[in-house]
């Protein structure tokens, strides 16, 4: 199992970490930011395929930042996916 840590940018969310083993989704962790909702996201996507997960939630946008917890996420997933 590949443990990650990632430090997200122009969101509120200071810390996303996750466990990525087989390809798949576990532990998912956000510090910071909306609590609940980031929640939920960890819980919905837990067991889940990451690359599956990354393509659904990349280019969502927060505020018009152009990114969102959710998008950074994705970058996570997609730098440290393997192949």
């Amino acid at each position: 199992m590949k443990h990650v840590t990632f430090t997200p940018h122009q969101v509120c969310s200071v810390q996303i970490d996750f466990d990525l083993e087989d390809g798949k989704l576990h532990n998912v962790k956000f510090t910071g930011g909306c609590n609940g909702n980031l929640k939920a996201i960890g819980r919905l996507v837990e067991g889940h395929d990451a690359k599956e997960i990354a393509g659904i939630l990349r280019g969502n946008d927060c505020k018009g930042r152009g990114t969102s917890c959710a998008d950074q996420f994705a970058k996570a997933i997609d730098e440290n996916s393997i192949e």
